[in-house]
């Protein structure tokens, strides 16, 4: 008789033993691969970058270019449209994994976050009515400018009048100083070129463009938390195999109709 009983707990033993092991998911299983959702954050006001459209869904340049990095370096993303005013402390909080949103490199910005390589080169514009005289930033001194907060066109136009100078008049996008502009709220808008040449060619009588060779060559980069080299490794090296392969220039082309040199 304890034969018998000892023989049936060593054999419940096995099988209870055997089910555990089976439930562990191999190593090359679909449930081991599984790879975690990333978020971006991203200001989708900022055409043709990112702007939203009638669904909901998130499109534009830098869209499409981060997901061409994530299809190389297999990331699973999810874009939120984030204003611009939250979008760093977002990311330092951990609510946001990565950000691109037309964002320029800067010393300032480095201490916050980590960056990828640059993936567009940018400069600053102008934008002005067609019969304005402005030739260049300094004649902007006593006019009215309007810029996106936070932006390197803010910082320039603080630089040039001073922070709190009431000329400055600072907006939640780029496209809402453009339509200040349209209804003569401002006299001048300080922007990246490609936003400012896009609603250019979309709007050819609204206004007309004015380089300042004072203006610096600035760079976009991708964001991601201080510290995170796996992540920033991942994106770095889907970016230089898009680059090398031609699909950033497919890209590149397709929104600025250029191959971009």
């Amino acid at each position: 008789m304890k034969f018998i009983i000892s023989s049936l707990i060593l054999s419940l033993l096995v099988s209870v033993s055997c089910t555990k092991k089976s439930e562990q998911p191999d190593a090359g299983s679909s449930a081991a691969k599984t790879t975690k959702e990333l978020i971006v954050g991203t200001d989708a006001a900022y055409a043709p970058f990112e702007s939203e459209n009638a669904d909901k869904s998130i499109s534009g340049f830098d869209i499409d270019v981060l997901k061409a990095i994530a299809e190389k370096s297999g990331l699973q993303l999810k874009f939120v449209n984030t204003p611009w005013e939250g979008l760093f402390s977002q990311l330092e909080s951990g609510d946001r994994d990565i950000l691109i949103s037309a964002i320029t490199i800067t010393e300032e910005r480095k201490k916050v976050m980590d960056f990828s390589d640059p993936y567009f080169e940018a400069a600053q514009l102008i934008a002005v009515p067609v019969k304005s005289k402005v030739t260049k930033m300094e004649d902007l001194k006593n006019l009215k400018i309007g810029v996106q907060t936070g932006t390197t066109g803010d910082e320039i136009a603080s630089n040039l009048v001073g922070k709190s100078n009431p000329n400055v008049k600072r907006f939640e996008g780029t496209p809402l100083a453009i339509k200040e502009l349209e209804n003569g709220g401002v006299d001048a808008v300080v922007a990246d070129n490609g936003v400012i040449n896009n609603f250019q060619k979309n709007n050819s009588s609204a206004f007309k463009v004015v380089s300042d060779a004072s203006f610096k060559k600035e760079y976009y980069g991708i964001g991601v938390k201080k510290g995170n080299t796996e992540l920033l490794k991942k994106i770095n090296d889907g970016l230089a195999a898009i680059k090398a392969d031609g699909t950033y220039d497919k890209i590149y082309q397709s929104y600025f109709g250029e191959v971009k040199k």
